[in-house]
């Protein structure tokens, strides 16, 4: 029986991989990736030659019957999304639950690395033994009560935005609660990388003075 190893990618340097995952991409026998055209770019930089095989979000169980025939003929698979640490807002978690329901012997191994997550937590400024994520926003059903839900948090709460939702996200919040604090991170890791603090109100001024690029992680707590 092979092992998967979920594996950990840079979210932005690429200089933000681990020696582990660079030799363990390098020895497994296939690579499941959530966009090929991504994680070749990775590979390609590290000449790396493993062979990949898409699996994603929309991806038909079929791609996961693979997986698990790979396995099952002694091949080492490794899972990697675009950007961070597998199983977070991403599938990952649903082929694991998907391979060890159908044998629960797998050997399932963990190559920790980057996430946007702890990578804002470590330069909050803030007590962060506690806290809450919550993913990304609903687009519409359920908005309200997510955002609710930040505001009422007795820990620290943070989420993923995109650049398309998040002055509307941050207008929701200064709207349940105007004195709430943020810290936010845009591009985290990459050459125009900010981190953004104060209320909300604050931080959309900032952002409307500079073309509104990238992705966003929002930590929002009561000051």
């Amino acid at each position: 029986m092979g092992t998967l190893f979920i594996i950990a990618t840079p979210i932005g340097n690429l200089k933000d991989i681990t020696l582990r995952a660079l030799e363990t991409l390098k020895e497994v026998d296939v690579v499941l990736a959530e966009d090929t055209r991504v994680t070749k770019k990775l590979l390609v930089h590290y000449e790396i030659k493993t062979p990949l095989l898409s699996y994603h979000q929309h991806s038909k169980e079929s791609v996961m019957e693979k997986a698990l025939q790979l396995l099952f003929e002694g091949k080492d698979l490794a899972l990697v999304s675009d950007a961070g640490t597998p199983g977070i807002c991403d599938p990952g978690n649903e082929l694991i639950a998907f391979l060890l329901k159908r044998n629960s012997e797998i050997q399932i191994v963990p190559i920790p690395g980057a996430s946007a997550i702890t990578t804002l937590l470590s330069i909050a400024g803030i007590g962060t033994d506690k806290f809450l994520f919550l993913g990304y926003p609903p687009h519409k059903k359920g908005r309200k009560k997510f955002f609710e839900e930040v505001v009422a948090s007795k820990h620290p709460v943070l989420f993923y935005e995109s650049p398309h939702r998040i002055m509307k996200s941050l207008k929701e919040m200064e709207a349940l609660d105007p004195k709430l604090f943020l810290v936010v991170g845009r591009e985290l890791t990459k050459q125009f990388e900010t981190i953004y603090r104060g209320s909300s109100k604050e931080i959309q001024k900032k952002l409307e003075e500079n073309p509104i690029k990238g992705e966003f992680v929002l930590l929002v707590y009561s000051s």
